[in-house]
């Protein structure tokens, strides 16, 4: 689960045409009876990707404006809408692909890969191939690498919930309430935002579900001309993985999770958002001390608790007076918060805050203000955003007292101030969301389901190591890879041997371990200008898991 800000603090995520429409009535058939075995979501995703099978995907050079150049190829899958009525609306979902590196001897058909979100694309996975990325080069040589745009994301019928430009303005209001009047601006902002979704997107809005994302899934496989599905999610895309596991156990070839998302109904959403909390709180902390352990090169406190005090003296000030005009306490949490979700991103952020302590403020306000000359990436954002806040919020039920939201919050900030009240606005649109809020799937092991792959770290702060262990628990015969004392979100894109040897030997050999491993921590960020080959040298060193 992605976010680079609070909503209505307001909010920005990863990565657009508008499709606009009334708010439409929700009918019962979409979705809450998911894909059992006769329900007209089942037979509507049958008759989806037969269609999709026999009429393949036309390949061709991507448009010039997508920024994917050759040897990478693009093209659309048509999909229905509502599943239930496959002979109705349709829409269109990006893909891309870029062809396998080895013979015709090694291929083993596509990788299709979801970076997370809700609202992120995956069309940048191709890429992997043709920059010759060196972690993905033994699986490149099997598999054709395939990335997509899901339904509402980018070039797949792109949804939106205000004006870009609009949204990305700053500052924004300070996250954390000092009174009742500032939550209950907040509470405006949220309503104000819900009911712009329904305005813009309305139409699309009760369809914009993971169990639809899925069934689009599955309809991309056929499309490949793949029977069954090679599959990599990271982030969210672990509960997409978890969601098309169980609608089509016998449909899944290999699948590796990386950072994974709880999938117990009970935490689906509100609850894996609290939780999001308090992981982000412990990983802050662990940032703090790095950042103390390394005051020589950054000068910001020799401890954490002093690194910690300058980081609030930093909210203060930028409360006071937002930093070049723009950049307040919201902006702030937004830039800051990539560091604990990840450790690449562990110098950066303190090397911009390093220098703003020294009196140049340019890097700070480059980094965390808005660019409003950036329409393209700024149309994007809002997207994803729209995005994000439309999938969570129609997946599930959310609770519609502000009370209990109230409650739940100012506890939780209590012993997670850093990022608690962000995400609490961010999601509140979901208290009042206009589509019918449905039942998530219930994830578990079918027929057919293969070895699935789990990766995570155990300080996560995007998703917390209790969802790996509960996705295990629920698929059976998976294998859980945990790397210890580390907590950098996406395991599987950090150089470590004892890890990357493993997602070699799934992906090109169908091999697991016997039992579950544990592996020792991959190098950790070194201050300053970080080289590749530095890190290397680090992660070199590791101890490999027998």
């Amino acid at each position: 689960m992605r976010r680079t800000a609070a909503l209505g603090a307001a909010g920005t995520l990863v990565t657009g045409t508008l499709i606009a429409g009334a708010i439409a009535a929700t009918p019962a058939s979409a979705g809450e009876h998911h894909s059992k075995p006769g329900s007209a979501e089942a037979r509507g995703v049958k008759t989806a990707a037969a269609r999709a099978a026999k009429k393949g995907i036309d390949w061709k050079d991507c448009p010039a404006d997508w920024g994917l150049k050759t040897p990478i190829q693009c093209g659309y899958v048509t999909v229905p809408v509502d599943y239930a009525k496959p002979n109705g609306r349709t829409i269109k979902i990006a893909v891309d692909r870029a062809v396998r590196t080895g013979g015709k001897e090694e291929r083993q058909g596509s990788l299709v890969y979801n970076p997370g979100g809700p609202g992120g694309s995956g069309m940048k996975f191709p890429n992997r191939i043709t920059t010759k990325a060196p972690l993905w080069a033994k699986t490149a040589k099997a598999y054709d690498f395939v990335g997509f745009d899901p339904r509402g994301v980018g070039h797949s019928a792109a949804i939106s919930c205000m004006d870009p430009q609009e949204f990305v303005k700053a500052p924004k209001a300070d996250p954390v309430p000092d009174t009742e009047a500032d939550k209950l601006a907040q509470r405006k902002l949220a309503k104000e935002y819900a009911d712009g979704c329904a305005e813009r997107s309305g139409d699309l809005l009760p369809y914009m579900t993971t169990p639809n994302t899925a069934r689009d899934l599955d309809v991309i496989r056929a499309a490949l001309g793949d029977k069954k599905l090679n599959y990599l999610g990271v982030s969210y895309g672990t509960y997409l993985g978890a969601v098309y596991g169980t609608l089509f156990p016998g449909h899944v070839r290999r699948m590796l999770v990386d950072s994974v998302v709880n999938p117990s109904r009970e935490k689906v959403w509100y609850q894996a958002n609290l939780d999001q909390d308090i992981a982000f709180e412990t990983r802050w902390g662990d940032w703090k001390k790095w950042v103390a352990k390394n005051d020589a090169a950054y000068h910001l406190g020799n401890t954490p608790e002093k690194v910690q005090a300058a980081w609030e003296k930093l909210r203060a000030t930028a409360k006071k007076n937002p930093i070049g005009g723009v950049v307040g306490p919201a902006e702030l949490t937004g830039f800051f918060q990539n560091a604990p979700y990840y450790d690449s991103m562990w110098a950066t952020v303190a090397q911009v805050w390093s220098a703003y302590a020294a009196g140049d403020e340019k890097p700070l306000i480059e980094n965390a203000g808005p660019d409003l000359k950036d329409t393209a990436g700024n149309i994007a954002a809002e997207n994803g955003n729209a995005v994000y806040t439309a999938v969570e919020c129609t997946d599930t039920k959310w609770p519609t007292s502000w009370k209990k939201w109230d409650r739940d919050n100012t506890r939780v900030h209590q012993q997670a101030p850093f990022m608690t009240w962000s995400n609490a606005w961010m999601n509140l649109p979901c208290a009042t969301w206009s589509a019918k809020q449905q039942k998530p799937v219930e994830v578990k092991t079918g027929k057919g389901l293969p070895s699935v792959l789990i990766v995570q770290s155990t300080r996560d702060a995007a998703t917390p190591y209790e969802g790996a262990v509960e996705l295990h628990k629920r698929f059976a015969g998976s294998r859980l890879i945990t790397e210890r004392d580390a907590g950098s979100h996406g395991v599987t894109g950090q150089i470590n041997p004892c890890i990357n040897n493993r997602v070699d030997a799934y992906f090109v050999d169908g091999k697991v371990d016997a039992e579950d491993v544990t592996c020792a921590p991959h190098a950790t960020p070194q201050p300053g200008k970080q080289t590749a080959k530095a890190t290397a040298k680090g992660a070199s060193g590791l101890p490999v898991a027998p």
